[in-house]
């Protein structure tokens, strides 16, 4: 037996095993996010499949240890490989109807639906290297070396797979093509070992390869995340990215779309929801304080498509802003479809937030945060630490405002992340957003008392704030601390959003069952 193709075989087996598990993880984004959760569910059921096909794979090459037979396997898991995307798309669209209706059954089921999509493709990848390895051993003296060798091979391959979809294929061809490149360059392989070894595989591999590229021609065309007034859908290093577009109004939406990033109107400057209340902020500082007396400056981490900055010029002129946003993708949206180039006096900055804080040298009035991945805020943007070096940018007036998610009668969250603040700031304020999930919480950099906020607001003037100060009217209070606090070494943020979330789903499913 020629031993080049059954390396070939074992490398790009494990090269698309990796492969397949990453993009994956993109496959369930626009539907079920990105969380640990998610992830520790993929690997773990990764994992387990594999751990069957080894054990299979033994058996299997005991039974008919020939390279006919390992080329058989390869290709029929390289065509489950190209069919995952398209046999889930009705799964993913019944997670929709769960996340809108939030129908945990529903929304739980397509969840494992989709991961069970999985089961058979990685199954058949988890017999390759057993298989190669009894068809390679050919002297049981060195049968240890023949093992470790192939093992090495396959996971080099691996580690091939791990980086190929992160850095080329899913931000260039999006992830239902790095599912199908990922199979058919695995069919590619298996034709090509057949034909230097087992000429009777050889038209079971080009059949594979024939059905998968006539399943990838017949789907490309067809959206990702189908759903009325979409306008744009794409796929970047961090995020699937959708634009809607609903009476005149656009709308941002990242992952599974439960959240807004941001909203456009043309012609408006504030958009009624939550990135307004950011203009609050500076009134949070001891009495008399009058915003509009000289130019402040404005850093928003997690800027999005532009909704923050163009409600803080709107209202403040011109002001200098610094938005922050890691995903150039996303700004690249906001360019095109959010008018985002026609803010003047935005700086756009594509990195990380703490890491810009950390290297930064400038003084800022607000610094404002908002920085989810739906539904959650990255952790390390929500610890004592990164307080600390936000304070150290504020003016002595300045404040940082972070935009915190919450559940009905849940507050969690709200409650950690204002403990948190407590260890920095002098003083912290909550302004709960009406109609919304949503909290913001300010830490000041002096001490303020709630009479300085009351005569601050009271010497407003300008018609918007005054108009988004009746909304936030009894919604503005002091936290309480609740003894949880965030640390670069500890911070449970994940675990608080999904008990949030669990104990969300739970009583609604109960009341559907009273019902």
């Amino acid at each position: 037996m020629h031993r080049f193709p059954l390396l070939l075989l074992v490398f790009f087996s494990g090269m698309v095993t990796l492969g397949v598990e990453l993009a994956a993880s993109r496959l369930l984004a626009p539907f079920f996010g990105t969380s640990l959760l998610v992830w520790a569910a993929l690997i773990g059921l990764m994992l387990l499949y594999l751990s069957l096909g080894y054990w299979l794979g033994g058996r299997w090459a005991d039974r008919s240890p020939h390279i006919e037979t390992l080329i058989g396997i390869i290709s029929a898991a390289a065509v489950l490989v190209g069919l995952v995307p398209i046999i889930a798309g009705p799964v993913l669209r019944l997670s929709v109807e769960g996340f809108a209706q939030l129908n945990a059954g529903l929304l739980g089921g397509s969840f494992v639906g989709v991961l069970l999509l999985f089961t058979a493709p990685m199954i058949l990848l988890g017999c390759v290297s057993p298989f190669a390895i009894r068809l390679a051993m050919e002297d049981v003296a060195h049968s240890g070396q023949t093992a470790g060798q192939l093992y090495a091979l396959s996971t080099l391959g691996s580690f091939v797979g791990t980086f190929l979809p992160v850095l080329w294929l899913i931000p260039t061809v999006g992830t239902r093509w790095t599912f199908w490149s990922f199979a058919l360059l695995l069919l590619a392989v298996a034709a090509l070992a057949a034909a230097l070894t087992a000429r009777r595989a050889l038209p079971l591999a080009l059949l594979g390869f024939v059905a998968v590229l006539g399943m990838a021609l017949w789907a490309q065309g067809r959206p990702i995340k189908p759903g009325a007034g979409v306008i744009y859908e794409g796929e970047s290093l961090y995020h699937y990215i959708r634009v809607v577009e609903k009476d005149g109004w656009r709308f941002l939406e990242l992952n599974e779309g439960q959240g807004i990033h941001s909203a456009y109107l043309p012609g408006a400057g504030t958009t009624g929801g939550v990135w307004d209340y950011y203009l609050l902020a500076p009134l949070f500082n001891p009495a008399p304080h009058d915003p509009f007396a000289q130019t402040k400056h404005w850093a928003i981490i997690g800027v999005a498509a532009g909704s923050t900055p163009r409600s803080i010029q709107s209202v403040y002129g011109d002001e200098p802003v610094i938005g922050v946003e890691i995903d150039s993708q996303v700004v690249e949206v906001g360019k095109t479809y959010f008018a985002m180039e026609q803010l003047p006096n935005l700086e756009v900055v594509i990195e990380d937030g703490r890491t810009w804080l950390a290297r930064d040298e400038g003084r800022y009035d607000v610094i404002g945060v908002d920085a989810y991945r739906q539904p959650y805020i990255p952790f390390h943007l929500t610890t004592v630490e990164f307080f600390r070096d936000a304070r150290a940018h504020l003016t002595p007036t300045g404040v940082v405002a972070i935009n915190v998610g919450r559940a009905p009668n849940d507050w969690r969250l709200v409650d950690a992340l204002a403990s948190t603040m407590m260890r920095v700031f002098p003083s912290v304020y909550a302004i709960d957003v009406d109609d919304s999930f949503n909290t913001l919480l300010i830490g000041t950099n002096q001490p303020v008392h709630p009479g300085d906020v009351v005569d601050n607001v009271d010497a407003v003037t300008h018609p918007t704030l005054l108009a988004l100060i009746d909304r936030a009217r009894g919604h503005i209070r002091l936290p309480l601390d609740q003894g949880l606090v965030f640390t670069d070494d500890r911070a449970p943020v994940e675990q608080v959003i999904d008990a949030m979330i669990t104990r969300f789903a739970l009583e609604e499913g109960l009341e559907q069952i009273q019902e």
